[in-house]
């Protein structure tokens, strides 16, 4: 796409990936190059920059509807990256792996049944058993603050597996940081109603 001469790309250099949109926050590109980390202030402040470049507004003709096509694309790419869960799933689609936003390890069929499967599946159900049986906004903190360790970890692990290229780990990594997102989601809409009992809206 050409912008003029204020365009954030070349049409004779198109970008390989989302990643190559952002030359200063994402130098290194995606893994096993760059890290699977990304500094939101960074990102952020590039995507201003290149949304400023290709806004609409700012061309005639034939170059709009490429600032158009163009500001999508930056849109899209900075939301992929801004999201670690959409990041991981982005990443794993550049190597051949497709992932739909339900799957889950059990019912994944690349997934091999093992004891972590399940007691993956068992450490999520007495999570959400807590946030069932929670009482006090209290608790309710205590969990947030206890899933947000998770997901942390989940992306260290993350960070490791697709730096060392075991695809099929990070695959599996993925699926387990959905998992604890799910839960965030839960966290993030529990409500205390009426005679002490609690309520969680989907």
């Amino acid at each position: 796409m050409v912008l003029g001469t204020e365009s954030p790309y070349k049409e004779s250099i198109r970008p390989r990936s989302h990643y190559d949109l952002f030359p200063s926050s994402l130098s290194s590109g995606p893994p096993p190059n760059g890290s699977f980390h990304v500094d939101p202030s960074s990102l952020r402040r590039e995507f201003l920059q290149l949304q400023a470049r290709a806004h609409p507004d700012r061309h005639q003709g034939a170059d709009k509807a490429k600032a158009e096509a163009a500001s999508a694309r930056i849109n899209d790419a900075y939301k992929t990256i801004l999201n670690p869960l959409a990041r991981a799933r982005y990443l794993l689609s550049l190597r051949g792996v497709e992932m739909g936003e339900d799957e889950s390890i059990a019912g994944s069929p690349s997934a091999p049944g093992g004891d972590m499967d399940a007691g993956l599946l068992m450490e999520v159900m007495e999570v959400r058993e807590d946030i069932e049986a929670a009482q006090s906004r209290a608790e309710i903190e205590q969990m947030k603050e206890a899933n947000e360790e998770r997901k942390r970890a989940s992306e260290d692990s993350l960070d490791h597996l697709f730096r060392s290229g075991d695809i099929e780990g990070a695959r599996r990594e993925t699926v387990r940081l959905g998992y604890w997102v799910n839960v965030g989601t839960a966290l993030d809409n529990w409500e205390k109603v009426g005679d002490g009992r609690v309520s969680e809206h989907d």
